[in-house]
């Protein structure tokens, strides 16, 4: 599975913002894609997930102002970012948890930086 990331870039606190990924290759039995992000100096942290049942999860910082939603049509996941804060900026990365024969394999995307100016 390849994940392919984009949509990062500058913005001004209060702004909006929208990553894409999308998924090739052994896209079959994915049945968890989500956003995860690094800050400089920080360990990579869970920022959101959903799942082929259509069900989503949030971190407490982006609840309210972050939706996960996918396209299975387009094997294309998005993360709209809506009043974006200084403390946002960091690079995201696209994940994707496939699931074959009670395994799960797990795979990651380059990254998109977002930077949040205040």
């Amino acid at each position: 599975v390849q994940l392919q990331a984009s949509g990062g870039g500058l913005v001004q606190a209060g702004g909006s913002l929208r990553l894409s990924c999308a998924a090739s290759g052994r896209i079959f039995s994915i049945n968890v894609m989500g956003w995860y992000r690094q800050a400089p100096g920080e360990q990579r942290e869970f920022v959101a997930t959903t799942t082929n049942m259509g069900d989503t999860s949030y971190a407490d910082s982006v609840q309210g102002r972050f939706t996960i939603s996918r396209d299975t049509a387009k094997n294309t996941v998005y993360l709209q970012m809506n009043n974006l804060k200084p403390e946002d900026t960091a690079v995201y990365y696209c994940n994707a948890i496939r699931t074959v024969d009670l395994r799960d394999y797990i795979y990651w995307g380059q990254g998109t930086l977002v930077t949040v100016s205040s």
